[in-house]
């Protein structure tokens, strides 16, 4: 299947270093994301584009974008007002009325968020005609959340969803909707039920982790987030994936590192699991 794939960039945010490196200490993560004096690291929300040769447009993962009121933009670290994936999406020639589907791999904010208007605006989804995918059980996560991440749904975005007419509950490893090149894999360390897309590209599978994997540092296997509920389970589905996109020559995308949007798998001279190549356009 010939795709064509690009990386597009949302608003952006720093979050505490210490949350996102879980049990690491800071002696070591520092040296992979230097803090600011406020201890915070710098994180990407990262989309991915796709073009197929039917001529659609399918988007995966919409980042944190522009809702939050100025208050809570300073509280969760997002750095610019606007909303800045529709701005990188219009660079690339696509408008909010072509993208096709939308695919959310769960439905915390820094990953869901740029399905919605500005704030300022009336709550609306930005995408008029996409149907959104999201896996069922992390749409029921979102809709009966536990105190522990409660404050990390949109309280708003599940109605907006349901009553768009366009939400598909993804509960297998394919979707009619997407097709056979499009394989799911499921995992519940970080969240229970975040969808994992498998991508066929001409260069061999491409995994979009999301907050399995959320960037290049977290590739090595012990290191989990503070926000992840299961970590010790999440370790084994980090390693089960790792080993098998190793074995096919895969590679990772990530959705929060700074600077590398995508990496073939490989393992260091330890046999560490690292990505071994790709740096964000």
């Amino acid at each position: 299947m010939q795709l064509q794939l690009d990386a597009v960039l949302g608003n952006s945010q720093k979050l505490d270093g210490g949350a996102m490196y879980g049990n690491a200490p800071r002696a070591l993560w520092q040296r992979w994301s230097p803090p600011d004096a406020e201890n915070r690291i710098e994180l990407a929300c990262r989309a991915l584009l796709v073009r197929d040769p039917a001529g659609r447009c399918l988007l995966f993962e919409t980042g944190v974008g522009d809702f939050f009121e100025p208050r809570l933009r300073a509280r969760y670290g997002v750095v610019q007002a606007g909303h800045v994936l529709l701005q990188n999406l219009a660079e690339l020639g696509v408008a909010p009325e072509d993208i096709d589907v939308v695919v959310l791999s769960h439905l915390h904010f820094d990953h869901a968020g740029g399905l919605l208007s500005s704030w300022g605006e009336p709550p609306r989804l930005v995408f008029p005609r996409a149907r959104f995918l999201v896996g069922a059980r992390a749409w029921q996560r979102a809709c009966a959340p536990h105190p522990r991440d409660r404050a990390s749904f949109i309280p708003e975005l599940q109605p907006l969803l349901e009553q768009s007419g366009r939400l598909e509950l993804v509960d297998s490893d394919h979707s009619a909707t997407l097709g056979e090149g499009f394989r799911f894999h499921l995992s519940d360390g970080h969240t229970p039920g975040l969808l994992l897309t498998e991508i066929a590209t001409a260069a061999g599978p491409l995994l979009y982790a999301s907050d399995l994997i959320p960037a290049a540092p977290w590739m090595h296997l012990p290191i989990t987030m503070g926000y992840d509920r299961f970590p010790e389970r999440l370790i084994d589905e980090k390693r089960a994936l790792l080993e098998d996109l190793l074995a096919r020559e895969g590679s990772v995308f990530f959705t929060h590192d700074p600077v590398c949007a995508q990496g073939r798998v490989g393992r260091d001279a330890r046999g560490r699991f690292v990505a071994l190549a790709g740096r964000a356009p």
